[in-house]
């Protein structure tokens, strides 16, 4: 399967159900659309800016790492290039800035809790897992990139 295949399914499969599939069908945080006014626009440009943020971290992953997002089929060299050198994860903040986007536009104090579980759990993740399995894989190199750049911000 080629590496844009494996790119583009793992996208559907992982944020695509954080962000569409979980929060619009399981937990039905659907809400009334609300696109009118400021938080309406800056729900539009949360969504394309967290979407970009994504995909071009995905692209970055695929062709300077030569892997995908997903911890089945990482990249085989340390990406940090692009919006990389301005946080380690801003894929996850990408998802965020599309939850965040959503719960302008669907008002309701359900889809901000879903947003701050997503967040604690994205954490969770990074500190328990992916810093420990980076910094196994890449060494040096990794831990020098963690000292320059910060975790979030």
């Amino acid at each position: 399967m080629s590496l844009f295949f494996r790119v583009l399914l793992f996208t559907i499969l992982v944020p695509g159900s954080v962000v569409g599939w979980l929060p619009f069908f399981v937990l039905r945080l659907g809400g009334k659309y609300s696109p009118g006014g400021l938080p309406g626009q800056m729900g539009w440009v949360l969504l394309g800016v967290g979407a970009a943020t994504f995909a071009w971290c995905a692209w970055e992953f695929a062709r300077r790492g030569r892997g995908t997002p997903g911890p089945h089929d990482p990249p085989r060299k340390l990406v940090v290039s692009g919006l990389y050198r301005v946080t380690r994860n801003p894929m996850y903040i990408g998802v965020m800035a599309v939850l965040l986007g959503e719960a302008l536009l669907f008002p309701g104090a359900t889809r901000l809790a879903y947003a701050i579980i997503v967040f604690t759990a994205f954490h969770l993740f990074v500190i328990t897992f992916e810093e420990p399995v980076l910094k196994r894989r890449f060494g040096k190199p990794y831990l020098r990139y963690k000292q320059r750049v910060g975790r979030w911000l």
